[in-house]
């Protein structure tokens, strides 16, 4: 399988239409011009899947039937518009798809007034809006509603949420809808709606700020059944095979004594389960009260399923890793189905409820750890069986009825679907890579490790074209930061951006080094939460220093020639670099950087109001200290800064304030890209390609005699 599926990539790029003329070099649009797959989502009988598919920032849904899985589009949008595509669900009988479309759906917060984005600066105010496609020919994509989270029962009913109540729709065969009105009233902010399997009854979360409950709707005529409600966090439902009872997470709530603002504090969980009819529930699973019990905070969180056979899996990292467990609904000891140091990430079961299908940094080939690859493992236990591997990627699998679709890259080829099915892996055909992509003149970025000043080994990707010139160095430091840069094409359309970008600067006769510095995913708990990282000390910036270093002993860089580039923390990570080193830092591109934690804190912490404090001045001096803001007197080396002014993640003034303090010391050279209506991820393509164009072009400025 592996020598297939090596095989079918080697042939793709052949046929991707990749262009001679391009191995004298390339340009930035060519090496952005990629296609790019997410979303992908299976129907229930697991027979027909579906994706959102973005072309030059034009995006579209397609679908893949089985047993040949021959992709076709659906949807008939045409612009780069900047408007999402998020959230895909079928109908019961899989003839329909219902979307998103519109918002911005990584946020941290919303606009003022609640404004969606409109990075076009459309004359009208767009809207989060629900839309469905009819999938048989000709059948054209129809707005429904203003809304958002749809979920579809098994008798066709739609719920979904709007302004954090729950609404509900019949679809008609046209695409419009028959009787939109709000299901019911709750004084809470609702989400993660479920229904039963027979469609009879929503499950619901009903947020009160510091609890939360599980709630169920049976129809207009009856009130809302609350399940074992308590004063903790109740999220995650999910309902048993039967619709007799519902499983779910509970957290404890929001009090107690103030917890240290500068140390790690066990967040611990359990999981429960409850009768529907009688409200009554029990405690069936619990973490231990250590760090690693907390809950994960990874993709998917307790990725909680009611599997067959009356077993609940789910995901813990108590080994100090992120991985999978059952436990029988009636309680009794876990079971370990993926032992192992990596970390299991994306997961989904199977149609017939008996198996997990995952993707894992892990595998057989060499440097796995820098990778993703798709698993099966028994839900019941077993050996984990692998269904892709080589040097490829794959991750977000979906599971089939006979076997699982995936999404997956390479070096040089871009996010497309495949499938795995009796044995064998494919990518699908249909998936065409433009013509001027420049994939095919990429460099194999080459996995490094080197030592940070406190000894622990760091990861990293080297882009290098080769060539004995001295040439010179950039750092390239991700945003999240629970992020893990791979050696291929990233899963995240913001990640695939940057990887693209650093190929072309490759291409230009930099040698960039992608840190993997601590607090990222992929080398477990522990160095995903280090002492003193973030706004608690900054200890992740020595890693920083470390690959700086480590590119200046690479006999093709000129030591003397190093730069810095990063978006979000690693926006903040470049600043911090040119403000504490800009002797060794001799310029940096600071993409919507964190400047000042204190504030950024204040954005997230309620006023004090009570007698206790705890340590709340000590962490926000403390914060402030592990800020760029905090080192502007010894900056000297040039920067640009790029930021959007409606970004919902790291709000645009965190830009404002370092460029006040900047124009005040006087003798730091800066430039600046500010995109008008632009957010945090760049939801238009031409915004990602000016934005990198930019990025380029002052690195070269600055670094290039």
């Amino acid at each position: 399988m592996m020598q297939r599926l090596a095989m079918l990539w080697v042939l793709l790029l052949a046929l991707s239409g990749a262009n001679p003329a391009l191995a004298a070099g390339f340009t930035l649009p060519q090496a952005m011009a990629f296609p790019f797959a997410s979303d992908l989502v299976r129907d229930r009988a697991g027979k027909r899947i579906a994706w959102v598919r973005i072309d030059a920032g034009v995006r579209n849904i397609w679908v893949a039937d089985a047993p040949g899985f021959s992709p076709r589009q659906v949807t008939q949008f045409t612009t780069d518009d900047g408007q999402e595509l998020t959230q895909l669900v079928f109908a019961p009988d899989g003839g329909t798809l219902v979307f998103v479309r519109g918002g911005d759906h990584d946020s941290n917060w919303p606009a003022a007034g609640n404004l969606q984005p409109n990075p076009g600066s459309p004359l009208t105010e767009p809207k989060v809006t629900l839309w469905r496609a009819g999938l048989a020919p000709g059948s054209r994509a129809a707005k429904v509603t203003e809304g958002d989270a749809p979920t579809l029962s098994a008798r066709g009913d739609l719920a979904f949420l709007r302004d954090g109540q729950v609404w509900a729709a019949r679809l008609k065969v046209t695409g419009d809808a028959n009787d939109v009105r709000r299901l019911f009233f709750d004084r809470g902010k609702n989400g993660r709606l479920a229904w039963s399997p027979d469609g009879s009854r929503l499950a619901f979360v009903s947020n009160r700020g510091d609890h939360s409950f599980i709630g169920v709707y049976a129809g207009a005529d009856t009130p809302l059944a609350w399940l074992a409600p308590s004063t903790g966090l109740d999220s995650d439902p999910v309902w048993s095979p039967d619709g007799t009872r519902l499983a779910f997470t509970r957290r404890p709530g929001r009090g107690g004594a103030p917890e240290s603002m500068l140390k790690e504090t066990p967040s611990p969980w359990a999981i429960w389960t409850a009768d529907v009819a009688s409200g009554t529930g029990r405690r069936v699973w619990a973490s231990s009260k250590t760090l690693h019990g907390s809950y994960p905070d990874v993709t998917g969180g307790a990725n909680l399923h009611w599997a067959a056979d009356d077993r609940l899996a789910f995901l813990s990292v108590e080994s100090n890793w992120q991985n999978l467990y059952s436990v029988p609904a009636a309680g009794g000891a876990a079971t370990a189905l993926t032992p192992g140091a990596f970390m299991v990430e994306h997961i989904a079961l199977s149609p017939d409820g008996k198996a997990l299908i995952y993707s894992a940094n892990s595998g057989t080939t060499p440097d796995d750890d820098a990778r993703r690859h798709v698993f099966r493992v028994p839900v019941a236990g077993g050996p984990p069986q692998a269904l892709t591997t080589g040097e490829s990627l794959e991750w977000t699998p979906v599971g089939l009825a006979d076997g699982a679709a995936w999404i997956g890259a390479t070096a040089k080829l871009p996010p497309q679907v495949g499938v795995t099915m009796a044995g064998t892996s494919r990518v699908l055909g249909g998936q065409a890579v433009p013509a001027g992509f420049a994939g095919a003149d990429f460099v194999v970025p080459r996995k490094v490790t080197f030592t940070a000043a406190d000894g622990l080994v760091i990861h990293g990707q080297l882009f290098d074209a080769g060539g004995d010139a001295k040439r010179p160095g950039l750092i390239y430091v991700h945003g999240g930061p629970p992020r893990q840069m791979l050696l291929g094409f990233s899963y995240m359309r913001y990640y695939a951006n940057n990887y693209a970008i650093n190929q072309y600067l490759a291409s230009r006769g930099f040698a960039v080094l992608s840190v993997n510095y601590r607090l990222g995913i992929g080398y477990g708990w522990d160095f995903q939460h280090p002492d003193k990282g973030g706004a608690t000390g900054s200890s992740e910036y020595q890693d920083v220093v470390a690959g700086a270093k480590h590119l200046q002993g690479l006999p093709n860089v000129d030591r003397s020639r190093i730069g810095i580039w990063g978006g979000s923390y690693g926006g903040l990570l470049t600043a911090l670099a040119l403000a504490r080193n800009s002797n060794l830092f001799k310029a940096g591109v600071d993409i919507h950087g964190v400047h000042d934690w204190s504030a950024f804190m204040g954005e997230f912490l309620p006023p004090p109001g009570r007698f206790e404090q705890g340590d709340r001045a000590q962490a926000l001096e403390t914060a402030f200290k592990s800020s760029p803001v905090a080192d502007v007197a010894t900056w000297k080396s040039p920067v640009l800064f790029i930021h959007g002014d409606d970004d919902r993640n790291v709000r645009v003034g965190q830009t404002i304030d370092l460029v006040r303090r900047l124009d005040a010391k006087g003798d730091v050279p800066y430039e600046e890209l500010v995109i008008p209506d632009e957010i945090h991820d760049f939801l238009q393509h031409k915004n990602w390609v000016k934005a990198g164009a930019a990025t380029a072009e002052f690195l070269e400025r600055s670094l290039k005699p």
